[in-house]
């Protein structure tokens, strides 16, 4: 009984329009042979506008490398903590019950990561595993949840809490110049987003199996240069048609669990683009109207990375959930060209009662071993 549980969303207090986002290239790249094309595709994204952790002149400003990961870890220090507080109070836990931190993030960098900083800032066990994921970009949505279904199926007295943490502006860079860079300029937005997995208990969608797909020979479709002045994003113009050899693997692991992937009740996917949702209707032969939840995370938030997803499962429990059973899909596309889906069911599960302070098992413990060592 693995369930996910409301995800808790926060995005940044400064905003820019799709309007000004328009302006700005026009002003910004005037003589660029290719505007046209490039302002084209900004205004097909859906884009209404996006959240970013600075005012936009100081975004479009480049201080360093250097300023800019320190800028990253101060912004996730200071707004990470009550969106995890928010998340933990919608699956009814504490700090003490979580027994693994998955952290994922593409766009910024710490070592130890951001998790060793949450154990011992905000009370959680110090027995409690680390799981950082920094290179699977957009797909990190999917995997976190995945990799949190797997610990929870392991122990099933687990609780595992999710954080994604993105701020997708601070990788702007002002001489990169192709279509890719440019369209990429008006489609990422910034956003932190947590959610708990429970081995027990609590309403949302029960985890019930999960699979990842890797597409031969796209590894440099999505990717990253890194130079001295930071992450370069690459995105090769190939990359919206990507629906096409991976809707069937999302057929391969619905057909897997005896499911129709063209007949379900409700799909969370990850929001790349238009196209990406365009597609996968046709591909699945679903109606436009099965990718809502995704489609209104690229309107308001832009391309949010790994915390699409999440933010998309919020849009669920937000709508009011879906009736006890109801069959669904979740998929996180990124760089490899990587898929990660699982299939889960709505469930109301009752909560378990909540054990007393200081009487929770540690996931993992062994009272023969520790004894054995008492006594050595």
């Amino acid at each position: 009984m693995v369930t996910l549980c409301k995800p808790a969303v926060a995005v940044p207090e400064h905003v820019i329009t799709m309007e000004e986002t328009l302006d700005l290239a026009r002003a910004r790249h005037s003589d660029h042979p290719q505007l046209p094309l490039a302002l084209r595709l900004i205004g097909n994204t859906g884009v209404a506008k996006r959240h970013i952790v600075q005012p936009i002149e100081k975004t479009l400003a480049h201080p360093g490398f250097q300023e800019r990961n320190e800028l990253y870890e101060a912004e996730a220090k200071a707004r990470v903590p009550a969106v995890v507080e928010e998340a933990l109070g919608h699956a009814g836990l504490r700090p003490a019950d979580i027994d693994m931190i998955v952290y994922v993030s593409c766009t910024g960098f710490m070592m130890p990561s951001l998790t060793a900083w949450m154990i011992n800032t905000m009370g959680f066990p110090s027995h409690t595993r680390q799981v950082p994921i920094a290179q699977l970009g957009c797909a990190a949505g999917g995997a976190a949840i995945n990799r949190a279904h797997d610990f929870c199926t392991a122990y099933p007295d687990a609780n595992v809490l999710i954080v994604a943490c993105e701020f997708c502006s601070l990788c702007y860079q002002p001489t990169d110049l192709g279509v890719g860079s440019l369209l990429s300029n008006g489609l990422f937005g910034d956003a932190v987003a947590a959610a708990v997995v429970r081995g027990r208990g609590g309403t949302g969608i029960l985890l019930e199996r999960n699979n990842s797909h890797l597409v031969p020979d796209t590894e440099d479709w999505i990717a990253y240069s890194v130079r001295e002045t930071g992450f370069h994003f690459l995105l090769d113009k190939r990359v919206p048609t990507t629906m096409e050899p991976l809707a069937p693997a999302l057929r391969e692991i619905a057909g897997a669990h005896g499911w129709d992937a063209g007949n379900l009740d409700f799909y969370i996917i990850h929001a790349g683009g238009p196209r990406i949702l365009d597609d996968l209707s046709l591909f699945l032969e679903v109606p436009p109207e099965a990718f809502r939840f995704s489609r209104a995370t690229l309107t308001e938030y832009g391309n949010i990375a790994s915390a699409v997803v999440l933010d998309a499962v919020r849009r669920l429990f937000d709508e009011g959930g879906q009736p006890e059973g109801a069959r669904g899909i979740l998929a996180g596309f990124g760089p490899g060209i990587t898929a990660e889906m699982c299939l889960g069911r709505w469930t109301t599960s009752p909560r378990p009662a909540e054990p007393q302070l200081g009487a929770r098992r540690i996931v993992g413990y062994s009272p023969r071993f520790q004894h054995a060592r008492s006594r050595a």
